[in-house]
């Protein structure tokens, strides 16, 4: 697989993508190459993985079915203005 030449301030700003692509890259700075960039491939998510994390998320999805969010949100802010009365 050939090898996408990207100057150095390029290959900074974009590091990001690059670190996500399957493509080597070759750092240049005025035309000549400093160094090349080559990924290594990732470990896929392997299937019994998967199915771990979507129990775990059935599971905290069956415990949070029940939580009221504005009653969390009330109790919050109850307890921010009982600190902040205690503290004066």
């Amino acid at each position: 697989m050939p090898a996408i030449k990207v100057g150095v301030r390029e290959f900074r700003e974009q590091i990001a993508r690059f670190l996500e692509s399957d493509t080597p890259v070759a750092v240049t700075r005025r035309g000549e190459t400093l160094g090349v960039y080559v990924p290594t491939p990732r470990k896929s998510v392997k299937s019994a993985e998967m199915t771990e994390l979507r129990a775990a998320a059935d599971r905290l999805a069956a415990a949070l079915s029940d939580v009221d969010e504005e009653e969390i949100v009330a109790e919050f802010k109850q307890m921010r203005r009982g600190r902040k009365a205690a503290a004066r």
